[in-house]
């Protein structure tokens, strides 16, 4: 039987998987267990995929516990948060999410708190029609909490989400944690699966439909839709699979049979803005490079632009005798009178560890929670400002506010670049 079979029969669960019929046959080692497909076609079915130990064995364990989960609160409301600036990953995941808990009956809300400023990102909304919904500060207080019974935090683990503590205020618990990235602190949640040694969280979200959580059928047209979304959000986090595992491509190798090549095609041609270029052109201007470092900060942007910020670090890190670029800024919510330093790290060297790098510069705050945190190539942080936020119509003002930030990221930046020198004298 297949994992969304019916809730009777769960427990004779067999996990298999139709294979693809041009493979060269696998030895069969006793220890693994073998996926099923439910959605192929019976006449590629006379072979076997087999996943790794480790992945295989952990997949089949974490789909009959988020089953034992989902089964435990059919008929639910629940509230799936992502990051404030969610990316394709988690977009897709938290879609994907969606449709698996509808077949227990359970309705979701997919909400961020911040904007869809990437191009791609906007593209990927738009164009699959992605049901995700922004819900700001002050719209979450025209919404009545009491009428969900859980949360759900995937590709983040709340530390990026403006919306968390309401939640949390509100006495709703989390039903579920699905995330690649390392633990950012201690959450109570009923089900967890981290695993920041995965390159995607969609390649995560794509085992369980492997597993039979979902029958993923080409014949339907938002199935289609979501396959793509998963096989852009594994594409963006794995550097276009260019920093994949094997499991990351046993899972492109998937949605392969389901996505739609056109449609990612499109949402990948998506043009920059002239902002996002603008941004860019700043973070050239603004540079400086130390041991194959560069360190850019771009000033003040307007929250709609904060996704220009990885968009520079990724240029910048494409320059000759550079392995690591770091980008920030000062984003401002007019809004919600609120800024932050947010800042995007990137790197091609292989014993440079972005979570680790970051923690290490700017450390935690009061509660225990770190500012920022990374997985293998990139990483980031988000800074609140706190009490010397807004008042920038005073343009002296705010160009001194900025002067004392960006000395103070850089000094802490290069402490770890450079430590023999001093930072702040640094050009």
């Amino acid at each position: 039987m297949y994992l969304n079979s019916p809730v009777t029969q769960f427990e004779s669960l067999s996990l298999t998987t139709e294979p693809n019929p041009e493979e060269a046959e696998i030895e069969i080692l006793p220890v693994e267990v073998a996926l099923k497909s439910p959605s192929l076609p019976p006449s590629v079915g006379e072979t076997a995929i087999y996943l790794g130990q480790r992945n295989n064995s952990l997949a089949q364990q974490k789909s009959e516990e988020l089953q034992k989960t989902l089964l435990a609160h059919r008929h639910d409301r629940q509230l799936v948060i992502l990051q404030d600036f969610p990316d394709p990953d988690a977009l897709s995941c938290a879609w994907t999410y969606q449709l698996i808990a509808q077949q227990y009956d359970i309705k979701c809300e997919i909400i961020y708190a911040g904007a869809l400023s990437h191009q791609e990102n906007i593209a990927l909304v738009r164009l699959t029609n992605l049901p995700v919904q922004r819900w700001t500060l002050q719209t979450l207080k025209s919404k009545d909490l009491s009428s969900y019974q859980g949360f759900v935090l995937i590709d983040n683990q709340g530390t990026t989400s403006q919306l968390l503590s309401a939640v949390q205020q509100a006495g709703i618990p989390l039903v579920a944690l699905i995330d690649h990235h390392s633990l950012q602190g201690e959450l109570n949640s009923e089900f967890e699966d981290v695993r920041p040694y995965v390159r995607a969280t969609a390649t995560i979200f794509t085992q369980y439909i492997q597993t039979g959580l979902l029958t993923l059928d080409s014949s339907i047209n938002q199935h289609v839709k979501c396959a793509t979304a998963l096989m852009h959000g594994l594409r963006s986090d794995t550097n276009r699979l260019m920093q994949a595992q094997e499991e990351d491509f046993m899972a492109a190798a998937y949605l392969s049979r389901f996505y739609d090549a056109q449609l990612l095609n499109a949402i990948l041609q998506a043009n920059r803005s002239k902002r996002v270029m603008d941004v860019i052109e700043r973070s050239l201007k603004n540079r400086i490079v130390q041991n194959n470092f560069s360190i850019a900060g771009v000033g003040y942007l307007r929250y709609d632009d904060r996704d220009a910020i990885p968009q520079a670090a990724d240029f910048l890190v494409t320059e000759e005798n550079v392995h690591t670029a770091v980008v920030y800024g000062i984003v401002h919510d007019e809004d919600e009178e609120l800024e932050i330093v947010i800042g995007s790290l990137r790197t091609s060297k292989l014993t440079l560890d972005p979570d680790e790098f970051i923690k290490e510069a700017f450390g935690q705050d009061s509660t225990g929670r770190f500012f920022g945190g990374g997985r293998t190539s990139a990483g980031g942080f988000e800074i609140p400002m706190g009490f010397l936020s807004g008042s920038n119509e005073n343009s002296p003002y705010a160009k001194m506010k900025w002067e004392v930030f960006d000395a103070q990221i850089k000094q802490k930046l290069l402490r770890l670049v450079n430590p023999r020198d001093n930072p702040i004298q640094s050009e």
